[in-house]
């Protein structure tokens, strides 16, 4: 393990989070907030409406711009949304996980508490100087962000699809050379 769970978990939400931006876009309707929500473990506050939906969608432009920034830039924007969001780093333990912060209450609205979340991992990812562990995916037709916590750092694509079609397309090459 790289970080501490906690910091593992908001990073892959984010990544997910920005990702879901691509082409075909995932985070569309109300109900792909919900599945989000479940499937990565959140608790706490969900309202399930247009407004969450909104404040989630312009959340990733933001998040984005976090996980693309150089170390320092990051700081920037790690420090922006500390403050915006009135940030209280407290430890908890709940729903079977051991020790982990939390930096705002349960009762915040969901995009703020992934904002907060993930502003809190990239914490540890700037403290120790980890920035390449975040890219941009390595196809040439995709901006997706890979989130790379192998030990070698051999992730070079946001998703299998990716990989495939850059594989296809390198034997292509080597087929027609």
């Amino acid at each position: 393990m790289v970080f501490a769970h906690d910091t593992e978990l908001a990073l892959a939400a984010a990544v997910l989070m920005v990702n879901s931006a691509q082409e075909p876009d995932t985070l569309t309707t109300v109900e792909d907030v919900a599945a989000f929500y479940d499937q990565q473990g959140y608790t706490g506050r969900l309202d399930g409406d247009a407004a969450e939906l909104k404040e989630l969608r312009a959340l990733r432009s933001q998040l984005r711009e976090l996980l693309t920034a150089d170390r320092d830039g990051a700081v920037g924007v790690v420090n922006k949304i500390l403050a915006e969001g009135s940030a209280l780093p407290q430890l908890r333990r709940h729903d079977g996980l051991d020790w982990h912060l939390h930096a705002t209450g349960d009762e915040q609205p969901f995009a703020l508490r992934v904002a907060i979340e993930t502003a809190m991992a990239m914490v540890d990812v700037i403290r120790a100087d980890e920035m390449s562990r975040l890219d941009v995916c390595a196809d040439d037709d995709c901006d997706g962000i890979v989130l790379d916590l192998s030990r070698n750092r051999s992730r070079r694509f946001c998703s299998t699809a990716c990989g495939n079609r850059a594989a296809v397309a390198a034997y292509r090459a080597r087929q027609s050379g």
